[in-house]
């Protein structure tokens, strides 16, 4: 068994076809990293699974039943990749939320990627993210645009893409966060109209007190000195080509890597770089 539905009183049930996850992307997913059997980062991913149910008025999971689901699920799993949503439930046609709620938990594992052990390449994509403050930095189920952005490029040595808002300003890769020196100094785009404000992007700005969340342009992410990406599954990885501009190896990074690595196992450079 690799995934399991259920409901709030942690029984087992269906993905009914009138769910409204599925209608309208009406709800939040989280995605973890699992090593040796632990989810990496767990309060910090649930906290923020929180704080999006909220912000879409859906009843929210006792922790304790999604964790048993999850341990149910982990059984003789060493690393690989927990995914969880938690959708309104099922409903009408239409937008009006039913009065009745009844949300579902869709809890899934998935084959952890091979590790990443050199800087990666990134282009940017033509697609824009929509500006919407009152759902910016959630990890909302409405991911189309990541998915016309993502298949704008079939270049297996290209990992990602840059993604612009509506308003011109750089927000994040398709699914990682990025971080950019310039001047000397290290900003990341702020999460305020766009994007998600990712799990390895806060542990970062817990690391580094001196970075600035900034609304960047194209022209001066062109122009930086040094660029990184990081997310919760992958970590940090230094991007060594972003189009036609080639960075240098920087220490910063590979001094961030390091101490992620030491903090959390599960980023130890090529310790799993099969699985």
């Amino acid at each position: 068994m690799n995934s399991i539905v259920i409901n709030l009183a942690g029984d087992e049930t269906e993905l009914a076809s009138s769910d409204r996850g599925l209608a309208y992307g009406d709800g939040v997913f989280e995605t973890i990293l699992v090593h040796n059997g632990k989810p990496v980062w767990w309060d910090e991913h649930w906290q923020r699974f929180m704080r999006g149910a909220e912000v879409l008025g859906i009843r929210a999971p006792d922790e304790t039943i999604v964790w048993n689901a999850c341990k149910q699920l982990l059984l003789n799993s060493d690393r690989c990749v927990l995914k969880i949503i938690l959708t309104r439930g099922s409903g009408g046609r239409g937008y009006a939320i039913p009065d009745n709620q009844d949300p579902r938990i869709i809890i899934s594992l998935h084959p952890a990627p091979a590790s990443i052990l050199e800087a990666v390449n990134l282009r940017w994509c033509e697609t824009r993210l929509a500006c919407q403050p009152q759902l910016a930095g959630m990890k909302h189920l409405n991911r189309l645009e990541q998915v016309l952005a993502r298949n704008e490029w079939q270049d297996e040595n290209v990992f990602d893409g840059l993604m612009c808002d509506t308003e011109a300003n750089v927000v994040c890769a398709t699914s990682a966060n990025v971080f950019v020196k310039i001047g000397g100094r290290w900003l990341t785009p702020k999460m305020d109209r766009a994007g998600i404000a990712g799990i390895a992007r806060a542990w970062v700005l817990k690391q580094w007190s001196q970075v600035q969340e900034a609304h960047l342009s194209r022209l001066q992410i062109d122009q930086a000195e040094a660029v990184f990406v990081c997310n919760a599954v992958r970590g940090i990885l230094a991007v060594k080509r972003l189009g036609d501009r080639e960075y240098p190896v920087n220490g910063d990074i590979a001094d961030l890597q390091n101490r992620l690595a030491k903090e959390q196992a599960a980023f130890a450079m090529g310790e799993h770089s099969g699985s």
